[in-house]
């Protein structure tokens, strides 16, 4: 870009800012703030859970895809049958940061370090809390269940989460939802919930 074209700028907590260049160095640039707004984070607070993947690339999709949605926190999950524990906080954070900038978002969602099942249960305690499981039992559709304005929805891994952790889930009042007729892989179920979360 050249001196006095405008650029649009955020910090990722809201603040919208147009600017123009006043000097356009590679190392150095400088600009101007021509003005300024606010934008309001999203009345309801989405959080989702998700195992981490034996494929890194398709835990990097899915942070991708559900910032452009506009999800709230993405709390990354190490379950009984999670393969792949190796997590990179600095490339995860430039995937997210891209993601935002690149569907003009003011909010940049928080990502959490990977955090144990158990751990990830005993937070969050004001959020209407979800839980997508595989097994076969009673369960609720997501598109069909009445929301609160602050929810957490936990993805399971590879293999789908053990019966202790279901179980666990349960006894923590974790209610359980169906995302559909098909058997997802970990990624698009946690792209479906994403997209059903912030259409309902």
């Amino acid at each position: 870009m050249k001196e006095e074209e405008e650029l649009q700028l955020t910090d990722g907590k809201g603040n919208l800012l147009t600017a123009a260049i006043i000097k356009a160095d590679k190392k150095h640039c400088e600009v101007k703030i021509t003005h300024a707004t606010y934008q309001p984070a999203d009345v309801r607070k989405t959080v989702i859970g998700i195992s981490l993947l034996k494929n890194a690339s398709r835990f990097e999709w899915f942070l991708e895809k559900a910032t452009e949605l506009g999800i709230s926190e993405i709390i990354p999950l190490l379950c009984q049958r999670t393969e792949r524990q190796h997590f990179r906080m600095d490339r995860m954070s430039n995937i997210i940061i891209s993601a935002m900038l690149q569907s003009q978002q003011a909010w940049l969602p928080l990502l959490h370090e990977p955090v144990k099942f158990e751990d990830a249960l005993s937070e969050n305690t004001s959020l209407q809390k979800m839980i997508a499981h595989c097994e076969v039992s009673e369960k609720e559709l997501l598109n069909k269940i009445s929301l609160s304005t602050n929810l957490q929805l936990l993805i399971g891994p590879e293999g789908d989460f053990s019966h202790e952790e279901i179980k666990k889930a349960l006894n923590k009042k974790y209610i359980p939802v169906s995302l559909g007729n098909t058997r997802l892989r970990t990624e698009t179920a946690g792209i479906t919930a994403a997209v059903l979360l912030k259409q309902l």
